[in-house]
């Protein structure tokens, strides 16, 4: 009888640009969508330096709190033109943008609720998974409350995950490690 061996885990890219992306990836919701804004932000590495070839990627309930997709316990919900999910690849700058509306809030299984954010995955290459973290809204009581930002007992990393007001929409920045380090969650 022979004997297995696990194969050696292997980064991902670099090869984001080929293949993953499409002409209208970073909107989630077509352009002159009611409420629309854009996302924007970089990703930086350990030592603030931007990540060129990283892959951002969100995904989210509509404006009412619901998803279309099976999984939704309360039921699929479809709205007309909204995808709910949007791809952007980074440029020289590691700067990133995704067009979309703010979700409504989710209620969790518990009875509570969820403040309105966006999902973030992070690929890049030099990771062996992509990382997963969420992106809120600074203008949000919700967030007092939220379950998952009320999990996080520093102020600062809490800071990491509530994405800025700028003009147009919001800034969302991603540090990969380092000082500012964004919290991801434990996947």
């Amino acid at each position: 009888m022979s004997e297995s061996w696990t194969t050696p885990s292997q980064t991902v890219g670099p090869f984001f640009r080929h293949g993953l992306l499409w002409e209208d990836g970073p909107y989630a919701v077509p352009e002159g969508t009611p409420g629309g804004f854009w996302l924007t932000g970089a990703v930086f590495d350990g030592a603030g330096a931007p990540v060129p070839d990283a892959v951002v990627e969100t995904w989210q309930a509509d404006p009412d709190g619901r998803f279309d997709h099976p999984d939704d316990p309360r039921g699929a919900v479809a709205r007309p033109g909204f995808r709910g999910f949007a791809r952007s690849a980074t440029d020289p700058e590691g700067r990133f943008r995704v067009f979309t509306v703010k979700p409504g809030p989710l209620p969790t299984g518990d009875g509570a609720t969820e403040a309105p954010h966006l999902d973030v995955s992070v690929f890049c290459r030099g990771m062996l998974v992509r990382l997963v973290t969420r992106a809120y809204f600074p203008d949000e009581e919700a967030n007092a409350a939220d379950p998952v930002l009320t999990s996080i007992d520093d102020p600062a990393a809490r800071a990491t995950l509530v994405a800025a007001g700028v003009p147009g929409g919001y800034r969302f920045d991603i540090h990969l490690q380092g000082e500012h380090e964004t919290v991801f969650f434990d996947l």
